[in-house]
């Protein structure tokens, strides 16, 4: 007699979206949904921001639980380079797990410097989980705004 079994009508859907998940997470770091525990490896890729200020172009890289020695920053032509790698701190098997949303292994980032970036003169520091690159930059090289144009909108006609 053959074993009777659960009928799921959206596991394909489920499975696709976990595939989806994966990929996006081999690609881009970050996961869009909850996964389930050692349901999938993710490698670490920390957020970037960087802003202009006084004169200065100001490049700071998030990466918590890491010491200096893990990080190896380099400029080749007019690309920053900031490499390096959060490994897990404690052994943790994956049954063991209740939930799990943080990310370790290797990273790579790659920002393309503004045109006339000096090496030489480029700064780094780390405090506080936080990588902190700094360099000069022309005046050029200042913030503008853009209007955005488009249809207006009507304003709604009241429904009778």
């Amino acid at each position: 007699m053959a074993d009777l079994s659960l009928w799921r009508p959206f596991h394909e859907l489920e499975r696709w979206r976990r595939e989806m998940d994966r990929e996006f997470g081999r690609h881009f770091g970050r996961l869009f949904h909850d996964i389930e525990p050692g349901e999938l490896e993710t490698s670490y890729l920390p957020a970037i921001e960087s802003y202009v200020k006084d004169g200065n172009l100001v490049i700071c890289a998030d990466v918590p639980g890491l010491e200096p020695k893990d990080i190896e920053l380099s400029v080749l032509g007019n690309v920053l380079t900031i490499r390096g790698e959060r490994k897990q701190q404690h052994e943790v098997k994956k049954e063991e797990y209740i939930r799990r949303e943080t990310s370790y292994g290797s990273f790579e980032r790659r920002l393309t410097l503004p045109e006339g970036t000096d090496a030489e003169r480029i700064k780094a520091s780390f405090k506080n989980g936080v990588v902190e690159i700094t360099m000069p930059v022309s005046k050029e090289l200042t913030a503008k705004k853009i209007p955005l144009e488009g249809p207006s909108e009507a304003p709604a006609k009241p429904s009778r």
